[in-house]
């Protein structure tokens, strides 16, 4: 889950990382307000979840309230790379003397953590890597010892910072260590890190990524989600504990094992192309349980999205056995017409693996019109193309 900028520097201060407190709007009523009671110069940021904001015209510093209305109002519903502003964070703005960058994140390729600092910052961390990366520190992090003083100072000296900062930064980068692995993180980032005039480092802005899969253990995470963002089949979804994720298509996927529904994704991708481009609809893996309730609620979900035109179930029988797996279908389909949701759209089932055969025929022996068994993957990929094609 990724954080917000405010969000991100409310984790940062609870754990003792110097940074900035502002006030967040959605209006540009609010944030006259918001620059009344700050007083002085104020900044007004965009908060959305993707970077670049300032070249987007995400970021503007207004001297007087009425400027910050003005501001606010130029920036809330400005399209960033896809990305509606709906809310505007109003900050005191700093008098900066340098800006660096330093983050934390999961560096899967060499499974350990990384830690990256530069004495440049406040421009895409991406682009001076590219043109130029001896700018850009990079230091390993071992997950059992972390992140201590001499794997700060180790970080600080890598990165070349000046002596007049080096204190402040060791003791931040511990800090910012902190957060990353308390909040289950897997990425902490601050862009800019600035040293004012005054001589202090703060942190100008903040970006975390928080895993989810370790959310069990922060029920306080709950109040960082922004459901204004996320999709409303995805939220119902989650109601459900499916493994669902909205995609733009017009076939319906559903599967048992992630590897297996991602193969699933790219052999419909590849048969609708030749149907006038049909595209999977979205992501949903049912697990090893195909119960008559989960398949049902994974049917109802994905029918309930108007793109779908047609649903491909592509189910490998391990431990679930197919023959459970097609009950589990029949039952279904039963279950959502009894609640007045009768199946309209024509289902494509593949099934494969321990108890095929018996699953194949207990779907045949339904007699439901709109189930048609296919053998292979393949083959069942450009028939559900197909008829997506003609539901269109």
């Amino acid at each position: 889950m990724d954080l917000y900028e405010y969000q991100a520097k409310d984790l940062f201060a609870r754990h003792g990382v110097p940074t900035q407190s502002g006030e967040v709007v959605q209006t540009a009523d609010k944030a006259k307000q918001a620059a009344e009671r700050i007083g002085g110069l104020v900044v007004i940021k965009a908060q959305v979840k993707v970077g670049g904001r300032g070249k987007a015209g995400g970021v503007k510093l207004a001297t007087t309230p009425d400027e910050a209305f003005e501001k606010a109002q130029g920036i809330l519903g400005l399209d960033i790379k896809g990305h509606i502003v709906h809310q505007v964070l109003v900050n005191p703005a700093a008098d900066i003397d340098e800006e660096y960058y330093v983050s934390y994140l999961l560096d899967r390729a060499n499974r350990t953590f990384l830690a990256m600092a530069s004495k440049e910052g406040g421009m895409e961390i991406e682009q001076l890597a590219v043109e130029r990366p001896d700018a850009l520190a990079k230091v390993a992090i071992d997950a059992l010892t972390g992140v201590d003083r001499a794997k700060a100072v180790e970080i600080v000296d890598a990165a070349g910072f000046d002596a007049s900062v080096r204190e402040p930064i060791i003791d931040l980068l511990i800090k910012l260590w902190d957060v990353f692995v308390k909040e289950d993180a897997t990425l902490v980032e601050v862009n800019p890190l600035a040293k004012t005039t005054s001589g202090d480092v703060i942190a100008l802005d903040g970006k975390v990524s928080l895993d989810e899969n370790a959310g069990f253990r922060h029920p306080d995470h709950e109040a960082l989600v922004d459901f204004t963002e996320t999709d409303p089949l995805e939220l119902r979804a989650q109601e459900k504990n499916l493994n669902y994720v909205k995609l733009s298509g017009s076939v319906g996927i559903i599967g048992n094992g992630a590897g297996l529904v991602m193969s699933t994704l790219d052999v419909v991708a590849y048969a609708g192309e030749e149907f006038g481009g049909q595209k999977p609809a979205n992501f949903l893996d049912i697990g090893g349980g195909a119960s008559a309730q989960v398949m049902a609620d994974g049917l109802e979900i994905i029918l309930s999205d108007a793109e779908v035109k047609a649903v491909f179930v592509n189910v490998f029988g391990g431990i679930t056995a197919c023959d459970a797996v097609a009950n589990g279908i029949v039952q279904a389909l039963e279950l959502l017409a009894s609640k007045g949701d009768a199946v309209t759209k024509p289902l494509v089932v593949r099934l494969d693996g321990n108890n095929a055969d018996e699953g194949r025929t207990i779907l045949r022996d339904a007699g439901n019109a709109l189930v048609e068994i296919v053998d292979t993957m393949d083959d069942a990929a450009r028939r559900v193309a197909e008829l997506a094609s003609k539901g269109a």
